[in-house]
C-alpha cells in the first residue's frame, strides 16, 4: 500500500516543470504511506506521483507503472489479491514490466473496454489514478468499500487534483472531498459511475436465503489466505476479541506456507507475530494474551498511558483527517500501536474491521426489530465504513507505513456473508443463555477458539483498550472547553456542530490542520450511539436522550453499561 497524487487536465503554455515541483511538495506530505521509494511521471496532458510501501515485489514493482510502449501510466495504493488468476484469464498476452500484483490493472483496461466489468473482476483493495496518453485520457476508481482512501478537487486553474490523503490537497483545491468508494471516473465519459452494484444491496435478505456455516467459514478462510500474499514480515492485530481471534485464527492455519507459489514452499517468515494494545489492566490484552497462546503466535502486548495517548491527538488527528469521536478515541492507540509494530520490522498486518457491518456485531444491533431492518443497518453500515472503521485501520496504521488487510470486506466473503438472510444473523442465546451478537459468526468456527474468547461480548476497541481512555478524554474536554466556548459552538462550527465538549476540542484540533468548509464536509455528521448509523436511533426510544458511541451506551446489553 502507498500513496498517490496526479494532476490532470494540463494545457499547452502551463509550466509544466514547476507543476511537476508542485506535485512533488504535495505528495511528499504523503511520503509516511510509502517511505521506500518515490516514482515521477510526467508527459504534456498529466503527472503522477507515487510514493511506495513495497509489499509485493519489493525490488521491482515501482510506480508509476509503464506499459512497454509507454503510453499508459499508472499509479496504485492498494493489493490486488487474485491478480494471478487475472492475468492467466487474460485473452490477449500483455508484456509486463514488473511483478507488482497491481500491474494487471494496465493489462485489463488495454484488453477490456467496459471499465466497470474489469473493476468488478478485481478482488483487493485499491484506489488507482490511470494516464493513457495516447487517447489523453485518464480513469480514477477506488475499491467497492473504500478501504483506500482517495480525495479528489480542483485546483485554482480547474486541473482536476487527486490524492490518497486530504493533507495534500487541502490548501491546493477549494472543492476538496472525498472520491466515492465503489464509483469511477473516466474522463471520456465526464462524470462519476458506480461500478459496484450487488443484489443484496438493494434488497433485504430475508427471503430465507441459506448460507451454510461451512460455507461461511470456508470463504473467510479463502478471504484470509489470500490477503497473506506478501514479500515482507507481516503480522495480525490481536486484540482478543472475536474478529481479530478469528483472523488470527485463520491465518495461522496458513502462515507456514508461501501464498504466492501456492503453499508449495516453506513461507519466508513462518512464525505468526500477533500485537496488541491497551492501557495497564484493559480487557483488551488480558484476552489477546489467552487468544495468542492458544493459536501460538509470537505475541506482543504493549502498554500506553493516558498521557502518551493524550499527547498524541494533535499528530493523530492530522493524520486520520476526521473529527469523528468515536474515530479519534480508537485511532490514537491504533497509532501508537503501529509505531510499535513499524520498529518491528512488520510492514502489513491482517485486521478484523468489517465483521460488525457485515454480521450486526455492535451492541446497538441488539435492539433491532426485525430481520429486514437489521439487515438494512448492515448495508447502511458498509456503505459508511469508509468513513470510519477503514478511515481509522487505514490511516493510523500508515501514519507508520503499515498496511492494514481487512479479510472480513473482501469482495468474495462479502457476497457469501451479505447473501445470507438476516434472521440467521440477528441476535440470540449463546452457551450461558444470555443474548449474544454474531452467534452465527461463533457457531461456524467452533473449536477455532478457547470459549472465553470465542463467545466473549462485543467491545467496541475505544474501549477494550481500558475503560479510563473514554472517561478520561471526557474527563480532559470538560476542563479544556468551558461552558461559555461550547454554548457557541453551532456559530464557530455551522457544518456539523459538536454536541459534547469531547467533539468540540477534536474539532477545533481539526480545524487547524484543515480550515474551510469543504473540509469540514469531508467528515459526516448525525446522531450515533454506539456506533449506530442515525437511522438506528429509533429502535430504542432510550437512544433520543444520549449521544455517545461508546458501545457501553448499550444499557442492559453492555456489562459495563454506563
Amino acid at each position: 500500500m502507498c500513496s498517490i497524487l496526479g494532476i490532470f487536465g494540463l494545457q499547452p503554455g502551463d509550466d509544466v516543470q514547476a507543476l511537476r515541483r508542485r506535485a512533488l511538495e504535495l505528495s511528499q506530505r504523503q511520503r509516511h504511506r510509502g517511505p521506500d521509494w518515490s516514482g515521477v511521471h510526467l508527459d504534456d496532458g498529466a503527472i503522477l506521483v507515487h510514493e511506495r510501501l513495497a509489499i509485493v515485489d519489493p525490488a521491482g514493482g515501482s510506480q508509476p507503472m509503464r506499459s512497454a510502449d509507454g503510453e499508459l501510466a499508472l499509479a496504485v495504493n492498494g493489493e490486488i489479491y487474485n491478480h494471478r488468476e487475472l492475468e492467466q484469464s487474460l485473452a490477449t498476452a500483455y508484456a509486463f514490466q514488473t511483478g507488482s500484483d497491481c500491474e494487471v490493472i494496465n493489462a485489463l483496461y488495454r484488453e477490456r473496454d467496459d471499465v466497470a466489468q474489469w473493476l468488478n473482476a478485481l478482488n483487493g483493495i485499491f484506489a488507482f489514478a490511470l494516464w493513457d496518453r495516447a487517447k489523453d485520457r485518464f480513469v480514477i476508481a477506488r475499491d467497492a468499500i473504500g478501504v483506500c482512501p482517495l480525495y479528489w478537487g480542483h485546483d485554482r486553474d480547474g486541473r482536476l487534483c487527486v490524492a490518497s490523503e486530504m493533507k495534500a490537497l487541502a490548501d491546493t483545491c477549494a472543492d476538496v472531498a472525498q472520491f466515492p468508494p465503489g464509483h469511477y471516473y473516466d474522463s471520456e465519459v465526464g462524470e462519476l459511475v458506480r461500478w459496484y452494484e450487488r443484489p443484496w444491496r438493494e434488497h433485504a435478505a430475508t427471503d430465507g436465503v441459506e448460507v451454510s456455516k461451512q460455507e461461511l467459514r470456508e470463504a473467510f478462510e479463502r478471504a484470509v489466505h489470500r490477503q497473506l500474499m506478501s514479500d515482507v514480515p507481516y503480522g495480525v492485530l490481536l486484540s482478543g476479541g472475536l474478529d481479530s481471534s478469528l483472523v488470527a485464527a485463520v491465518a495461522a492455519r496458513f502462515a507456514r506456507k508461501r501464498i504466492e507459489d501456492n503453499d508449495a514452499t516453506e513461507a519466508w517468515w513462518p512464525r505468526l507475530h500477533s500485537f496488541a494494545i491497551g492501557l495497564e489492566g484493559s480487557p483488551d490484552l488480558a484476552a489477546a494474551e489467552v487468544a495468542a497462546k492458544a493459536l501460538g503466535t509470537v505475541h506482543h502486548g504493549f502498554t500506553y498511558s493516558f498521557e502518551e495517548g493524550l499527547d498524541a491527538l494533535p499528530e493523530v488527528i492530522r493524520h486520520i483527517e476526521t473529527y469523528d469521536v468515536t474515530t479519534i478515541r480508537a485511532s490514537t492507540p491504533m497509532f501508537l500501536l503501529a509505531r510499535r509494530i513499524k520498529a518491528m520490522g512488520v510492514k502489513m498486518v491482517l485486521s478484523g474491521e468489517g465483521s460488525d457491518e457485515v454480521f450486526g456485531g455492535y451492541l446497538y444491533f441488539h435492539k433491532a426489530p426485525d430481520a429486514r431492518e437489521f439487515h438494512a443497518e448492515t448495508v447502511r453500515k458498509l456503505d459508511a465504513l469508509y468513513n470510519y472503521d477503514c478511515l481509522r485501520a487505514n490511516k493510523s496504521m500508515m501514519a507508520w507505513g503499515v498496511e492494514p488487510r481487512v479479510p472480513f470486506l473482501d469482495v468474495e466473503f462479502l457476497d457469501v456473508a451479505m447473501r445470507m438472510d438476516a434472521a440467521h444473523k440477528m441476535v440470540k442465546p449463546g452457551p450461558t443463555g444470555r443474548p449474544i451478537e454474531k452467534a452465527i459468526l461463533r457457531e461456524a468456527f467452533e473449536g477455532y477458539l478457547p470459549d472465553e474468547i470465542l463467545w466473549r461480548q462485543k467491545e467496541q476497541f475505544s474501549d477494550g483498550v481500558g475503560y479510563g481512555w473514554i472517561d478520561g478524554l471526557k474527563a480532559h474536554a470538560e476542563a479544556q472547553v468551558s461552558d461559555r466556548v461550547f454554548a457557541a459552538a453551532g456559530s464557530r462550527f455551522p457544518v456539523n456542530p459538536p454536541q459534547t465538549k469531547e467533539a468540540y476540542l477534536y474539532r477545533h484540533i481539526f480545524e487547524q490542520f484543515f480550515p474551510g468548509v469543504a473540509c469540514a464536509q469531508t467528515v459526516p455528521g448525525g446522531k450515533s450511539i454506539a456506533c449506530s448509523s442515525p437511522a438506528a436511533i429509533a429502535w430504542d426510544a432510550a437512544f433520543a436522550k444520549m449521544a455517545d458511541p461508546s458501545g457501553r451506551a448499550v444499557a442492559g446489553v453492555h456489562e459495563a453499561a454506563l
